[in-house]
């Protein structure tokens, strides 16, 4: 029989092994809840730090966008039944090329442009020489001289007059000459501004440029006598330029002023507008001349240069969503557009229909409100292969 004393003994042994056997187990369970928590939060933070949780997403910043050349827009709506492709030619816009002429028969004495250069409206182009600017010149030397004694016998029998001197009607006719004499100071004036003004010498007149622009011709030769109206030169402004083609009175029918035309040649592109469709058919072609309106500020164009014009008709009460082709993209046998979001783009699938020159018609996917990116779209296909995350280092 064991004693008081044994018993407390094995007590005292036995405790210390079950309170380890107890916290041993616990401080596992423990370890193995914090192991799991760890893997939840770890896999979460990938989802959010890794790869986007959005396989279709391409997460680009403002910056990174602009680096990539990637333009924005919206789609457009309201589609084109079609195009005619037609060749073209560039012609100076018609309220942009003048011709230059001698106002007076001479001899040229100056030429002060060449072939290229910029002129501004009233730079001085030629001086001209002749008996016909010497009479315009010394006429005004004589109006001056008889506007100058006019003058003089009006202040004169003003003053005769205030004396009581001098009777009214003498105050009256020296008034009367006095406006006389003015008036011929400014027809003379004007007879020879419209020659284009003083050359320098009672025999010389200065030939003008009528509008800012470049001397795109020169006919003239420094010492050559030209007649009245003979051409000098030509001065143009190329800021805008005209797209002249010919259609057939069917084609022609369809076409209005406003529509669309895409103009192209050797890797340039540009879109105008048709400004004048003729109400009559050429004479010899019996054809129909369409004239477009196409802004030329960069110099892109040049006159007289062959091109490709293609007129966009458009589908009367059509409410189709169109998109660039550049815009449209095949991402694993989809077609897809790229919509703008906050973090970047995605890749949204869409149905695309008939193709009009550069433009495709998008039958579904789109509502026509998004932004999509409409230039260098391949660069966010390539990083959505990737995995979405585009690395600009």
């Amino acid at each position: 029989m064991m004693t008081k004393t044994g018993a407390r003994v094995v007590l005292s042994a036995l405790l210390p092994l079950t309170l380890l056997a107890c916290g041993g187990g616990g401080e596992k369970k423990a370890d193995n809840m914090a192991g799991m928590e760890g893997m939840e939060k770890g896999e979460g933070e990938k989802g959010e730090a890794g790869k986007p949780a959005d396989k279709d997403a391409v997460s680009l910043s403002a910056q990174q966008i602009a680096d990539a050349g990637i333009e924005v827009g919206r789609p457009a709506i309201g589609g084109v039944a079609g195009a005619i492709e037609l060749l073209a030619l560039v012609q100076g816009d018609p309220q942009g090329v003048q011709v230059v002429s001698a106002t007076i028969g001479g001899r040229v004495v100056s030429l002060t442009r060449n072939l290229g250069q910029s002129v501004r409206r009233g730079d001085a182009l030629a001086i001209i020489e002749s008996r016909e600017a010497a009479s315009l010149n010394a006429e005004i030397e004589a109006a001056r001289a008889r506007s100058a004694l006019a003058q003089s016998n009006l202040r004169r029998e003003q003053r005769l007059f205030a004396e009581r001197v001098s009777p009214e009607q003498d105050l009256i006719a020296a008034r009367t000459a006095a406006t006389e004499a003015n008036i011929a100071v400014r027809l003379a004036q004007q007879q020879l501004s419209a020659t284009g003004g003083s050359g320098g010498a009672l025999n010389r007149v200065a030939i003008r440029s009528p509008l800012s622009g470049q001397i795109i011709a020169r006919s003239a030769t420094l010492g050559q006598t030209v007649a009245a109206d003979g051409e000098l030169y030509r001065v143009a402004n190329l800021s805008r330029v005209t797209i002249a083609a010919s259609l057939s009175p069917a084609d022609a029918g369809k076409v209005k002023p406003g529509t669309r035309v895409e103009v192209t040649s050797a890797g340039r592109r540009q879109e105008g507008r048709v400004t004048f469709v003729s109400p009559a058919l050429d004479e010899t072609t019996r054809l129909v001349q369409v004239i477009a309106s196409l802004d030329n500020a960069g110099g892109t164009w040049r006159v007289g240069e062959p091109v490709t014009a293609s007129i966009l008709l458009p589908s009367i009460g059509d409410h189709s969503i169109t998109v660039p082709s550049t815009a449209v993209q095949s991402v694993e046998n989809k077609m897809v557009v790229f919509v703008r979001t906050p973090s970047g783009f995605k890749a949204v699938p869409v149905q695309a229909g008939r193709r009009n020159g550069d433009q495709v018609v998008i039958t579904s996917g789109l509502t026509g409100s998004e932004r999509i990116a409409t230039t260098n779209s391949f660069t966010l296909k390539a990083e959505l292969g990737k995995g979405g995350e585009m690395d600009m280092d």
